[in-house]
């Protein structure tokens, strides 16, 4: 088993990108790989320590085939830490400071079969070009 480690820099404040991740409109509107679609009325987050986040990913090509996401938040810092299991998995995103108004993220989550890890680093980059998207806006 492994963990997945996933650094990103995002052309946006910490705070903007933070709230990307707890803002259930927000959230809607990128998470999931390429191909996925997060329906606005599945998602129900409460970013608080002991809170959740709810969401189910939709596949664009067979609405039939989804991925229910249900998450309790463990430890939450705003605009600094989300902290998260789902199905016996952890998820922990740092948000960073970066020159030039720029945010570092640190995404750690596992544990992970290490031939699954490669399909789980694709489909967060895929989200994350997404992301990329919306902060831009």
């Amino acid at each position: 088993m492994t963990d997945l480690v996933i650094t990103r820099v995002f052309d946006a404040p910490r705070e903007l990108v933070y709230r990307a991740f707890v803002d259930p409109e927000q959230l809607a509107s990128w998470f999931g790989p390429v191909g996925w679609s997060v329906p606005r009325d599945s998602v129900s987050i409460d970013a608080v320590t002991g809170g959740h986040q709810r969401f189910t990913m939709v596949s664009d090509e067979d609405p039939a085939l989804t991925s229910p996401v249900e998450a309790t938040f463990l430890e939450v810092i705003e605009n600094r830490l989300l902290v998260g299991e789902s199905a016996g998995m952890r998820l922990s995103i740092e948000f960073h400071d970066e020159e030039g108004g720029r945010t570092r993220l640190v995404l750690t989550q596992g544990p992970y079969p290490p031939e699954v890890e490669g399909g789980a680093r694709e489909g967060w980059s895929s989200s994350f070009t997404k992301l990329d998207k919306l902060l831009s806006r």
